[in-house]
């Protein structure tokens, strides 16, 4: 609200790219280190190196900034805790159909959403983040490390997706400019068209 508001994009961007890139930093032992430690780094470096996760998480971030308030918090938070119930389900096992192409579709659809600045009630935009929440959840959940300690692990990878959220966020903000307004749209088109690129590759069209 007051901070939404008040804050500078490029303040934000600052705080965002600086917490990534100690992320980053962490890279080469994220992969060797067991336990807590390990699976917290496997978490937080996860999502990054996942295109396709991460064009979702920034078009969840550019789309709130677009709704504004309150959809520019509420979104953020309905992702990680659906992804959190979709991790869970995919932990224990439990099926869920067309994953690959549920995250691709999250890519076309949300970044559609950026690019024609789309703006519904705000209902159905937590259940559009929401249902492919649960994709993207269960995929990692299905996929987390055998090695890596389970909940450090998601509370890793829900930080991540909460500062990919933030990226997308303080992009997001540029939209009080009309130069800023078309970048943002852009971006989504651009996003869109990964997501198309992935379905497509999915049906062996392309990749």
């Amino acid at each position: 609200m007051i901070f939404i508001k008040k804050a500078q994009p490029h303040f934000l961007i600052q705080v965002a790219f600086v917490i990534t890139a100690a992320s980053l930093s962490m890279a080469a032992s994220a992969h060797t280190e067991e336990g807590v430690a390990g699976g917290l780094l496997s978490g937080l470096l996860h999502p990054i190196f996942g295109l396709d996760h991460l064009l979702a998480m920034v078009a969840v971030g550019l789309w709130g900034a677009q709704l504004g308030m309150p959809a520019v918090y509420l979104l953020p938070i309905v992702f990680p805790v659906v992804m959190a119930v979709g991790g869970l389900l995919g932990l224990l096992g439990m099926p869920l159909p067309f994953i690959e192409v549920g995250i691709a579709l999250s890519a076309l659809a949300l970044g559609g959403m950026v690019a024609g600045n789309i703006r519904p009630g705000l209902w159905v935009a937590g259940l559009l983040v929401g249902l492919f929440a649960i994709f993207h959840g269960h995929a990692h959940g299905t996929e987390m490390p055998s090695a890596a300690n389970p909940l450090a692990y998601g509370v890793g990878f829900i930080i991540s997706t909460g500062l990919l959220h933030l990226a997308g966020i303080a992009t997001g903000l540029l939209i009080r400019w009309p130069a800023g307004a078309l970048a943002i749209r852009c971006c989504g088109a651009v996003i869109s068209g990964f997501g198309v690129f992935f379905l497509a590759s999915i049906a062996g069209i392309a990749g």
